[in-house]
């Protein structure tokens, strides 16, 4: 990075690998989501030798196999679990059913890596509580839209370094593109997905706390509605919340389901972080009208205006650190606590939603 595009502002080095071939062995396991993919590449970009895959669907077995030629395939889940080498489960099931999985990875010994959102309802919730503080095992989230973008890993480091001082608020949009046809049925039952604020807008409550340095928050209102899609009654097609931080810090979050066709990605993800020397915009995916690519850091400080280009400048960290807490029983990567307190948001606002069609 060129000290004119970030003034004094540098990134951290480039992660590497954190351990060697062998030494921390993986499975993966139900193959619901496609975030499988990034949370297995992420893990292997750090060094994790990925051993197992189990899913019931053969089709979605031979896919992750061209992804990842070297994976034996397991005959049931319980060959996965009882593989005394395997170190770390992750899976990306059915959104109700990743709390279900997710104990059982824990009864058997090993940590466990979920997909977003990690769970549905607030006894799920409970449940994993229980089984992490007694047994000290991982309940790890793959909150995909802080720690597997480069954008939003950089503006953490700029945070950290005091380039806007003291976060008061973050703004979080997250529009998605609904692509119908490729969707599975469960997507469209509330039950099974867990509405829009507990699953899409898991990521938002996620890193409202994450950048305003908070443990805990408050839900002040949040809606849902089902806007233009009365095909499918049961889904959300377009969410907001509102929060207040126990660091008196506030947060807001929209998603929805309405990127249009001209688009040249999925969702024109964007973040805002207000502080009290500056402010911080991120263009995660795209900047819009340009063939500028994602990954772009809108920074003004006392020093001037600053665009950062973040595309390849810091990596993924998050992936090497969870790793090595896996092994050494740390919690660097980020806190249970956290991804626990990002999934509660996500419930309760979800539970508390005014429905804006059923009015």
């Amino acid at each position: 990075m060129q000290s004119s595009d970030g003034a004094m502002y540098a990134p951290q080095p480039m992660p590497q690998p954190v351990v060697n071939p062998g030494e921390f062995v993986i499975g993966a396991t139900h193959l619901d989501h496609g975030h499988i993919f990034g949370m297995c590449q992420g893990l292997v970009g750090a060094g994790a030798t990925l051993k197992w895959v189990y899913d019931p669907d053969p089709s979605r077995v031979a896919a992750f196999r061209q992804a990842f030629p070297g994976v034996r395939v397991a005959r049931s889940e319980e060959e996965v679990l009882d593989d005394p080498e395997v170190k770390l489960v992750a899976g990306a099931a059915v959104t109700n059913e990743r709390a279900p999985l997710g104990l059982r990875v824990i009864e058997a010994g090993k940590d466990y890596f979920s997909d977003k959102a990690p769970l549905t309802t607030l006894d799920q919730l409970e449940a994993v509580r229980e089984a992490t503080a007694r047994t000290g095992l991982k309940y790890a989230v793959y909150y995909s839209e802080r720690i597997h973008v480069e954008a939003a890993v950089l503006a953490g480091q700029l945070v950290e370094q005091g380039a806007i001082g003291k976060v008061l608020q973050f703004i979080g949009l997250g529009p998605h593109r609904l692509n119908a046809p490729s969707r599975p049925d469960w997507f469209f039952r509330k039950e099974l997905y867990g509405g829009i604020l507990c699953d899409i807008g898991s990521h938002n409550f996620e890193q409202m706390l994450y950048y305003t340095g908070s443990s805990d928050a408050t839900i002040t209102a949040s809606t849902i509605a089902n806007y233009a899609h009365p095909e499918w009654p049961e889904l959300d097609d377009f969410g907001d919340a509102h929060i207040v931080t126990d660091n008196g810090a506030t947060g807001y979050c929209r998603v929805d389901w309405f990127t249009p066709d001209g688009l040249n990605t999925w969702g024109d993800g964007r973040t805002f972080l207000l502080g009290t020397d500056g402010y911080i915009e991120l263009r995660k995916y795209v900047n819009i009208a340009t063939n500028d690519g994602p990954d772009h850091v809108f920074l003004v400080d006392g020093n001037g205006e600053h665009h950062i280009r973040a595309h390849g400048q810091v990596g993924y960290p998050f992936f090497g650190e969870l790793i090595l807490d896996c092994l050494h029983r740390t919690e660097n990567a980020m806190t249970q606590a956290h991804a626990l307190k990002a999934a509660e948001l996500s419930v309760v606002a979800q539970r508390r939603a005014v429905d804006l069609t059923r009015r």
